[in-house]
């Protein structure tokens, strides 16, 4: 039994500890978006599903020792792949969908060693259960459950933040080698096999006994809405934070956690205490979704949604325990609860953003999580069927008024990878009525409709902001080169002039169409103006390879997604890009407004690599309703631009790093350090 043990909480360990690792290598390859968290989700429930599929296969038509020779060599084969380090040759040279590049970057760089690890856990529970006639394998289920949940822990708290990211891909891959030796000595250990399989009770199951097709149907089910929910709800998080693994990990490790408690006893799932929790649960989240028109405070968003979302995943796994089969049965069980999971990650990663204009997957997965919670319960008295239907249907119809509501005044609402995106318009009776282009809740450029005024700079780009002291303090000495890292609507191109020469870096395709059909900004400046398509970072790195330094007098990166920041933006490796890039005497401009996080610190961290200053430029936006508060710093060694006219009545201040504050790498980011809840 401890062989077992050992070997299957060391695969689940090294599982579910890579699969952040090696998100977080390839988030700033394709722009730093969550999205690229629900792609890597989907390629490792499509793996745990094939490790699954592996192992019921190799059961049911393998002799003993044919699937112990078959296993030992896919073990060694998978040795020879490592390290776990993902090849620069895989970083996108074309803007649009990665989706797939990241699947098949993910499959090259741990295809094999993930498809083994996967198969593991019930590959060696069957192995245990012919070996030694024991019928109750499901602790091991729990227990390789708590060694994925001990992974996903210890990541953000003590691996991230101690090693850096070559350290982290060696010293998984010395374990990885660890674990295969030990899994082919169990191989071989388990290459006899007794006669026959008992049932919990001890006696022998008939062959004609069989889960039918409902009962499939339902674990598939179950496990689906699971997985819904964990993604949504991380998505979620991620998209008005930042895709950082923190907040990866814990709806992870809630879910983990569900599981473990679910399939530890049959004691700790009680249809009495989680089905009536749910009701609170699911109108718990469905009103943080809408709260504040999406903006409902972290400090109680994130538990709120945290608990909610064990509160269903108990309901979902716990379900799942209640009706798993004999262990004569148990590799078909976990192949439909891995089937399940991995219908629901194509859902949220595949066909929600290319079906929805919005993020609807977790209203529709609040729904569903009712709607089985319904079927659960069905065999009980009429009345108690008839108010889980009357709560499913009250659930609906808040999310149809909520959607229908947020419809009024919308001129295109559409997303794709990097988000979901709305243009609406105020009334034209409002008072400086204006367009306004969001990315989830947050303003990412506006214009106003008034013919007179269309072309005033607005929202976080007005004369009295940090850029637009800048820019008028460069102007003044005559034509500028200017890089904008984020296009928005297009609001920083106003300042460009003829002789100017403006150069746009973006990586969203459908900003690119919005910009320059629903906005004017970009089309009517005068300069000599370009947008080139892409992940900021990589482009002006190839620019820098095949061009030279581009010389610009200022660099503005404005480039938050919804609320999230891209954080391969702001270390201290690209601040020094940023520089290559720049005049000597040249400006680095950066856009921190932002509701939780403090990232002054940050910048002054990159602005000290460099040798240079840091200042922060704090504008309130209230001499019009058209204006936003903003805050910029601004790096550079040209100290003049601060005695200009231009920053006179300006509210700046040179910003000095905290006290052990460890600034942000490629290979180091600590969200904790910068969280600035009120």
């Amino acid at each position: 039994m401890i062989l077992y043990a050992v070997t299957i909480f060391l695969s689940a360990f090294l599982l579910f500890q890579v699969q952040p690792m090696i998100a977080k290598m390839i988030l700033p390859w394709f722009g730093g978006s969550a999205a690229v968290w629900s792609a890597s989700m989907l390629f490792f429930q499509l793996l745990l599903l094939a490790g699954y599929a592996y192992a019921h296969l190799s059961i049911r038509f393998l002799k003993p020792r044919v699937q112990m020779l078959l296993h030992v060599a896919l073990l060694l084969a998978s040795c020879a792949l490592l390290p776990i380090l993902p090849s620069p040759a895989w970083r996108p040279t074309q803007p649009g969908d990665p989706t797939a590049r990241i699947l098949l970057l993910l499959t090259a760089t741990i295809g094999l060693p993930y498809f083994l690890l996967s198969s593991t856990s019930p590959l060696l529970q069957a192995w245990f259960v012919r070996r030694t006639g024991s019928g109750v394998p499901y602790r091991l289920f729990a227990l390789s459950n708590f060694g994925s949940m001990l992974a996903l822990v210890s990541f953000p708290f003590l691996v991230e933040p101690r090693l850096a990211t070559r350290q982290q891909a060696f010293t998984w891959s010395g374990a990885y080698v660890a674990f295969a030796l030990l899994c082919a000595f169990t191989a071989w250990v388990s290459r006899r096999a007794s006669a026959q399989i008992p049932d919990p009770q001890g006696a022998v199951l008939p062959a004609s006994e069989r889960p039918g097709l409902w009962q499939l149907l339902l674990w598939v089910l179950l496990a689906a809405c699971a997985s819904v929910l964990l993604v949504s709800v991380t998505n979620h998080m991620s998209e008005n934070v930042a895709p950082l693994p923190l907040l990866w990990v814990l709806p992870l490790a809630l879910y983990l956690l569900s599981f473990i408690l679910a399939f530890e006893s049959d004691r700790i799932y009680r249809r009495w205490l989680f089905i009536p929790l749910l009701a609170p649960a699911l109108a718990a989240m469905a009103y943080m979704i809408y709260a504040e028109d999406g903006n409902f405070n972290i400090k109680f968003a994130i538990p709120g949604f945290a608990l909610g979302l064990f509160i269903c995943c108990m309901f979902c796994h716990g379900e799942l325990a209640r009706r798993r089969p004999a262990p004569a049965h148990l590799t078909l069980f976990y192949l439909m609860v891995a089937l399940g999971g991995a219908l629901g990650g194509i859902f949220v990663a595949l066909i929600a953003p290319r079906t929805f204009s919005a993020y609807w997957e977790l209203p529709l997965g609040l729904v569903v999580c009712g709607l089985l919670a319904m079927i659960a319960v069905w065999s009980m008295p009429w009345p108690v069927r008839v108010s889980m239907l009357l709560a499913v249907a009250v659930l609906a119809g808040y999310f149809i008024r909520q959607e229908r509501r947020l419809s009024k005044n919308l001129v295109l609402q559409a997303r794709n990878f990097y988000g979901p995106l709305e243009v609406r318009d105020d009334l034209p009776t409002e008072d400086y009525a204006e367009r306004t282009l969001l990315h989830g809740t947050i303003n990412h450029g506006s214009q106003l409709r008034d013919p007179v005024l269309r072309y005033v700079t607005t929202s976080y780009y007005a004369k009295r902001s940090g850029v637009g002291r800048a820019m008028s303090a460069l102007q003044a000495r005559g034509p500028i080169r200017a890089g904008l890292i984020g296009l928005g609507s297009g609001v920083l191109s106003n300042y460009g002039r003829k002789g100017d020469y403006f150069r746009i870096y973006e990586i969203n395709p459908l900003i690119e169409r919005i910009a320059q059909t629903l906005f004017t900004f970009y089309p009517h400046s005068p300069a000599d103006k370009a947008i080139l398509m892409g992940d900021a970072r990589l482009t002006l790195e190839r620019q820098l390879a095949t061009e030279g330094p581009q010389n610009y007098d200022i660099l503005a990166v404005d480039a938050f997604s919804s609320d999230a920041i891209p954080v391969h933006l702001l270390t201290r490796e690209a601040v020094q890009l940023y520089f290559r890039h720049l005049k000597p005497q040249g400006v680095l401009a950066l856009h921190i407004s932002n509701r939780y996080l403090d990232l002054k610190p940050v910048c002054e961290g990159g602005a000290a690599a460099v040798g240079r200053e840091a200042w922060v430029i704090e504008d309130e936006g209230d001499q019009a309703s058209y204006l936003s508060s903003s805050t910029w710093v601004l790096v550079t060694s040209d100290m003049s631009i601060y005695h200009s006219d231009f920053f006179k009545d300006a509210a700046a201040s040179q910003y000095t790093a905290r006290k052990g504050f460890r600034p942000w790498t490629d290979d180091y980011s600590n969200l904790f350090q910068i969280l600035n809840v009120k």
